[in-house]
């Protein structure tokens, strides 16, 4: 099959494209950076170099795939100027414009765990907008892909653990957090690539049910401190900390919402009614090495 990936050379992109490359498939991955073209090629794929803010150079390197791997990348939350909302549809919307232009038949789109709530989710809800927009693609299989929370969000946590000693945030310590790691991800989506469909269908992708406090126990213990706590603050503290740190004051009340939902339950509600049959490969303990190794 001729893939498209689209996230350049990405936490999931690149293990995604290694595996197609290493079953057989044809693959163009999309990166706006030049200077990855090398190591796009490295991998045995082709590079097309542009922006996927431009429609028409997405409709080009569509035109002719058998499959595109469509995802939002990651913007920067300290950008007080930036509407994160705004910018998930606007993307959303390149892509669904340049497959329906393109006559692509078979997508997999990256969402997120949450995106059948369509309020009180906070950042989630750009993955429901997402969601929505590629739904109004007609005569094209679409797999919704909903990761459950990223092992490697647990790095934002390091500055916090070496000067107070423990993790804090309005969800955890009791709470069971259900975690993913990007490699299981990308397996995901290949099997998904390979396998006809017609309609939609949405899979969660899952590796790892812990509590906070489990999660806790297993980075302490790779890091040399073995009683490592993950205790819980009220919405209002997490809100003055994000923005101390300078984050972007309405998303930081996105992530707070996000997360007091996860807290809650509501977010996974969904996950809980469709969960994966088969867990993911990567467990925390193989995670917290690479996390022992950054602290």
């Amino acid at each position: 099959m001729k893939v498209i990936v689209t996230g350049s050379l990405g936490n999931i992109s690149k293990p995604l494209t290694q595996e197609l490359v290493q079953k057989g498939h044809t693959v163009t991955v999309i990166s706006s950076k030049p200077e990855n073209q090398k190591d796009i090629e490295a991998l045995g794929a082709t590079a097309a170099i542009g922006s996927i803010e431009d429609v028409k150079f997405l409709m080009a390197a569509f035109t002719g795939a058998d499959a595109v791997y469509c995802m939002i990348p990651p913007n920067d939350y300290f950008n007080h100027n930036l509407d994160l909302m705004a910018y998930y549809r606007r993307i959303a919307n390149n892509y669904a414009q340049a497959i329906g232009q393109s006559g692509v038949k078979r997508v997999v789109y990256l969402s997120s765990n949450g995106a059948h709530l369509d309020q009180d989710s906070g950042l989630i809800l750009g993955h429901h907008s997402g969601e929505a927009i590629m739904n109004h693609l007609s005569d094209v299989a679409i797999t919704f892909m909903r990761p459950t929370s990223f092992y490697y969000n647990l790095y934002g946590y390091v500055d916090m653990i070496k000067k107070e000693g423990f993790i804090a945030a309005n969800y955890g310590a009791d709470d069971k957090i259900v975690w993913v790691s990007p490699t299981d991800i990308a397996t995901a989506i290949a099997e998904e690539i390979a396998t006809p469909l017609v309609g939609r269908k949405v899979r969660y992708v899952a590796s790892q049910e812990l509590t906070g406090n489990e999660t806790a126990g297993i980075l302490g213990a790779a890091i040399g401190k073995p009683d490592l706590k993950w205790i819980i603050i009220t919405n209002e503290q997490m809100q003055s900390g994000l923005e101390a740190a300078g984050m972007n004051p309405q998303i930081a009340a996105g992530l707070v919402e996000m997360y007091a939902s996860l807290h809650s339950g509501a977010l996974s509600e969904d996950y809980y009614r469709n969960k994966p049959t088969v867990m993911g490969k990567v467990k925390l303990e193989d995670f917290a090495k690479e996390f022992a190794a950054a602290f």
